[in-house]
């Protein structure tokens, strides 16, 4: 069993912002649209699921991307081998729903102990072992067939639900889209001194390494809870798209000068798509709700693990990915 890497947590903000682009934009290479005619989807699942008397069956009517942040700086790169370094720090699911024109999130813990897909010499399955979620991502070249191996650990671990595509970034994106929205204001109410003196008391507009400061730490800021860091992550989180869609609508070329500038560092299945399909789509959809499972955090022999609330994730899964039968 591979030991957890001693980094630092990646962003949940930086795979916000990233659901912001796609929401708010319509570049094809961001995400395959699902009115375009590949054939790299998953087939729907078919079986049935039957609790407490009641028969759910599988939506036909969401769309599911994995958005993965991958614990590494630099350009996306293969490792040249049949596994890399660089561990899945966040997993998440964004469903958009088109019968109510919403999307809901559903964010995996990293330390999620589950079956882990292995890959051995040549990239070829060799099983499964049980471990970290984050780990899925170690297995192959950390490109497409690394994403892949999350994808298939994810859905084993959600009753094989179909995830449609996948994004995955490393930790620049975050600076780099601060800053190409020429920085985000927010309302600083916490001290900072000990980490970043830059980031002072009162509103102040955050350049791309202040945000990074901003977002992530917890340790020897305010109370230390994750709760207070995830109240900052929403605030900046709104900031940045008030700048955004700013941005987007000034100049006809800011997303795709956006992209340029992000690209290097994302690795995606999407392929070609109609341009305008995305934006029309989803543009006005609405967040309606951050899910994130219960379970018991637990330290193991070498690293946190995390087991999750079996009833509690099933009714989740029912929620976000079935339906009732009728």
């Amino acid at each position: 069993m591979r030991e957890r890497k001693n980094v630092s947590e990646l962003l949940y903000i930086g795979i916000i912002i990233l659901l912001a682009l796609i929401i708010l934009c319509s570049l094809a290479q961001v995400l395959h649209i699902v009115f375009s005619n590949g054939t790299d989807q998953q087939e729907p699942p078919s079986k049935t699921i039957v609790k407490d008397g009641v028969s759910y069956f599988p939506r036909q009517d969401i769309t599911v991307v994995m958005v993965l942040g991958i614990d590494q700086y630099g350009k996306v790169q293969p490792s040249g081998s049949y596994n890399n370094h660089g561990a899945a720090d966040m997993v998440m699911l964004l469903i958009f729903d088109d019968t109510n024109d919403q999307y809901d999130i559903l964010y995996l813990n990293r330390d999620t102990m589950l079956p882990v897909p292995v890959l051995g010499i040549g990239g070829k399955p060799a099983g499964t072992y049980f471990g970290q979620l984050a780990l899925a991502h170690t297995y192959g070249s950390g490109m497409e067939d690394s994403c892949e191996n999350v994808r298939k650990a994810v859905s084993g671990l959600l009753h094989d639900i179909r995830i449609d595509y996948y994004v995955s970034m490393n930790m620049d994106a975050v600076s780099i889209l601060t800053d190409a929205v020429g920085g985000v204001e927010v309302n600083v109410t916490e001290d900072f001194s000990s980490i970043d003196p830059t980031i002072t008391m009162g509103k102040i507009k955050l350049n791309g390494e202040q945000a990074i400061n901003y977002v992530r730490t917890r340790k020897d800021v305010g109370d230390q809870l994750n709760l207070s860091r995830i109240d900052r992550q929403k605030d900046f989180v709104d900031s940045f798209m008030k700048a955004f869609t700013e941005g987007k609508d000034d100049s006809a070329y800011f997303f795709s000068s956006t992209y340029e500038k992000v690209a290097d560092y994302l690795v995606t299945d999407c392929s070609a798509a109609t341009v305008n399909g995305l934006y029309n789509r989803y543009s006005d959809y609405k967040l309606n709700e951050i899910h994130v499972p219960k379970g018991e955090n637990v330290m193991g022999e070498k690293y946190f693990e995390f087991y999750v609330d079996e009833e509690q994730l099933e009714n989740l899964t029912l929620q976000l990915f079935y339906a009732p039968k009728k």
